[in-house]
């Protein structure tokens, strides 16, 4: 039995790949046969359903922190939109959008270090009207929160919570230096002690090795993620990664399916940066171990069509 064939069975059976495993297929393999078993594992974990979800940006600009790669940072000049919280009807406005288009999910994700404890009662109130007029699952991204903050969103209906590591504790300090990856970790924590979902990812193609990349999905595994989004750098000029270079679809490609067999009972979501991508790319990466995406527009960038999503995800044999 070669190695390909015994991870195959392993990540049937639930057990994850080991990182120097996954590095040693993905130099002696072919790329579509490991997409192959990648599908086949999400087949088996996570069904036909693709897992929808749709987020508002519901607080911009003027961040912080000095995370290398967004746009939002106070660090960074991008031009990008700042302004406080959303207006009420617009959220639910959004909201009413999302569930007549069939998404599952829904989420308000803000820009910051954190929500000020005195705007968690007006984020709460917005979720539990959100909740009055819709069936849609509820989500929130709002930055490092405590027990006590997250349990007030609890309370207000949220059932997931989203804290991207964004890359792997290694390569995180290269890349911001005003919160730690344990910070991180620590939110992730008190979300699932609470009984909250947690969802957690992050962004390939930062300057990191493959087998950072693969520490990430490792680690957002361990921390009890149930949703990896994977996001694709979409360099943002006046950044401090705007002149990052592009990684290849193939590693693209790669990346994913080799995340499935570190993950195999995750949802991996595909989330920014995939309009870059060829269509090819995309059909592969679909029946390479993706199970969720992350549909419409992507906090700073424009994101895909919802019912162009739909058309292709029912195409491949997905169930909307």
């Amino acid at each position: 039995m070669n190695l390909l064939e015994k991870i195959r069975i392993d990540a049937l059976e639930g057990k994850p790949c080991s990182i120097s495993d996954a590095i040693e297929i993905s130099k002696s393999f072919d790329i579509n046969d490991i997409c192959d078993i990648a599908d086949e594992i999400r087949k088996k974990w996570n069904g036909d359903s693709m897992d929808t979800c749709s987020i508002v940006n519901a607080r911009s600009g003027r961040c912080s922190e000095d995370c290398k790669w967004c746009a939002q940072s106070r660090f960074h000049n991008t031009g990008c939109n700042e302004y406080d919280i959303i207006p009420h009807d617009e959220v639910m406005r959004a909201v009413e959008l999302n569930t007549n288009k069939g998404v599952h999910r829904f989420s308000l994700v803000t820009s910051g270090r954190k929500v000020a404890p005195a705007d968690i009662k007006r984020f709460c109130d917005i979720f539990r009207d959100a909740a009055k007029i819709s069936p849609i699952s509820l989500c929130a991204s709002m930055g490092l929160l405590t027990k006590d903050e997250l349990q007030q969103l609890k309370d207000a209906g949220v059932n997931r919570y989203h804290c991207n590591l964004e890359t792997s504790a290694s390569f995180f300090p290269h890349l911001c230096t005003t919160h730690s990856h344990e910070d991180k970790l620590r939110t992730i924590r008190a979300a699932r002690e609470i009984g909250m979902e947690v969802c957690c990812g992050g962004i390939i193609g930062m300057g990191e090795t493959l087998e950072q990349r693969l520490q990430l999905a490792e680690e957002a595994r361990e921390a009890g993620a149930c949703s990896i989004p994977i996001n694709i750098l979409n360099p943002v000029k006046g950044t401090a990664l705007e002149n990052q270079p592009l990684i290849s679809e193939e590693d693209i490609i790669m990346t994913v399916a080799l995340f499935k067999l570190i993950a195999p009972k995750c949802t991996l979501r595909f989330a920014g940066g995939r309009l870059r991508l060829s269509d090819k790319a995309t059909r592969r990466i679909l029946h390479g171990g993706m199970s969720g995406a992350l549909v419409g527009d992507m906090l700073t960038t424009v994101g895909n069509n919802i019912d162009q999503d739909r058309d292709l995800f029912t195409e491949l044999g997905f169930k909307w």
